[in-house]
């Protein structure tokens, strides 16, 4: 396997979570653990990626927030990875498809909070995603009606798994929408708080 990156095996089943983590917070912890539980993942990936096309603003330093993202979520199940840097993606279907190549038999699911999909469509090529992996959406604070009307929500309605949160067997095109106990941790409230370095 390539340094850095992480170890799996034919058979197994790895959620991805992907995102600037500018900083990771216990929200990102809880539906890391949520999502463990639940959905019949062996790992997850935090794909802590090097800048955010969606955003104007770009994150602190790479190496500082996977330092950060090291302290906050401590589960010898989660990796904490800079894939996307390494691999040179920048959008998350290249990256998908770049790692079902180097990890043939590895079933991946990819994980994001409720607020992304409400603007999943906005993703380049985001009806390709949910068709090459499994998708997991974890309940945040204040998004659940959108995130349930969204545009990629409304697309993809019959593909929606309504019972049995367990996407492990499962061939895409297939989602869940998972209930969890919430946190209103955010990225946006520390930093402007001042509990966390700025981006430039």
């Amino acid at each position: 396997m390539r340094q850095g990156f992480p170890i799996a095996t034919r058979g197994m089943v790895v959620g991805l979570l992907g995102g600037s983590f500018d900083p990771a917070h216990e929200g990102h912890v809880l539906i890391t653990r949520e999502a463990l539980k639940r959905m019949g993942l062996d790992q997850v990936w935090w794909l802590v990626t090097p800048g955010n096309p969606l955003k104007a603003r770009q994150p602190a330093p790479l190496a500082d927030r996977l330092a950060r993202a090291r302290e906050v979520m401590r589960d010898p199940r989660v990796k904490i990875t800079a894939l996307e840097e390494k691999l040179g993606t920048r959008v998350t279907y290249d990256t998908i498809t770049r790692l079902k190549a180097i990890y043939p038999g590895v079933t991946f699911v990819w994980l994001m909070g409720a607020d992304n999909l409400v603007q999943f469509h906005r993703w380049g090529r985001w009806r390709d995603i949910l068709r090459s992996v499994a998708v997991g959406v974890l309940a945040r604070p204040g998004s659940g009606v959108a995130a349930r009307t969204s545009v990629a929500a409304r697309a993809f309605r019959v593909h929606q798994v309504d019972r049995g949160e367990n996407l492990r067997g499962r061939k895409p095109p297939v989602w869940a929408f998972v209930n969890l106990p919430m946190s209103d941790a955010s990225s946006t409230a520390i930093r402007a708080k001042g509990g966390w370095k700025s981006g430039r």
